[in-house]
């Protein structure tokens, strides 16, 4: 099964630039989109639903705002939107598929850089989400996390992390939560693979910084311990333009 990731910084914008064609091409069996900023009805019908797959959104309550949605070949036996946390579900930030023998989340992490607030409701994000696959992994199933997590986990994971040492997406009470996830039975499936390799998801749009690679790893497959044998591949597609982020594909067994 090959599954992919892809935030596209709003879906109106991605179809202008192409990213559904290129989708359509990519032929993948799961595509999970963040940052969709829309609700179905904006999308024309003939992109509402892709050719093959069948198509669950969870958009935000506010316009323009947040969201993800799911495409997937197969027909899922459980699909569930949010988190059960309205707090957090009114932001569109969770869609859930159980596909045979694991759970499938895609997610569209807070950002913290506005403030104080944000950064706390980032963390209680991290935090609300790890105690529900902890539950899910005393039951003794298998998940995979996918999605824009807006926090690069360690210095090989940005350009300038030195700079960068101050700002939301690599504080360190952030990094912490993905050190969590990983002592919680999760693997980081790209960094398992490619523990030296250098390749980023995400580059500003100022300063040319994706044409000089100055970019941050945001968009991440966390698979379940016991699911890391059957991962074949990682593959960071950043020759695909159409959006701030690039997409990610796992390819598993």
């Amino acid at each position: 099964m090959n599954i992919t990731t892809w935030n596209v910084n709003g879906m109106r914008a991605a179809l202008k630039k192409g990213c559904y064609d290129w989708a359509i091409k990519h032929d993948t069996d799961v595509l999970c989109l963040q940052e969709i900023k829309a609700f179905p009805e904006q999308i024309p019908e003939d992109f509402r639903d892709l050719p093959q797959y069948h198509a669950t959104w969870n958009s935000a309550k506010k316009g323009g705002y947040s969201g993800v949605l799911t495409y997937s070949r197969q027909k899922a036996t459980e699909i569930r939107l949010g988190l059960g946390i309205e707090e957090f579900d009114g932001e569109g930030r969770v869609i859930r598929h159980k596909f045979n023998d694991f759970y499938l989340y895609n997610v569209y992490f807070p950002n913290g850089q506005r403030g104080q607030d944000r950064l706390d409701f980032k963390l209680n994000f991290y935090a609300a989400l790890l105690e529900e696959c902890n539950q899910l992994h005393a039951q003794g199933e298998n998940i995979v996390i996918t999605g824009d997590f807006n926090t690069a986990h360690k210095e090989i994971d940005l350009a300038n992390p030195k700079e960068n040492e101050k700002t939301s997406g690599f504080l360190p009470i952030e990094r912490a939560w993905i050190d969590k996830y990983i002592s919680s039975g999760f693997k980081d499936a790209y960094r398992e693979l490619y523990p030296d390799k250098v390749e980023y998801t995400w580059w500003t749009y100022r300063f040319k910084a994706r044409e000089r690679n100055i970019g941050w790893r945001l968009d991440y497959f966390l698979v379940s311990d016991s699911l890391m044998a059957r991962v074949k591949d990682v593959k960071i597609l950043h020759d695909v333009y159409g959006s701030d982020h690039c997409p990610v594909t796992l390819i598993l067994e």
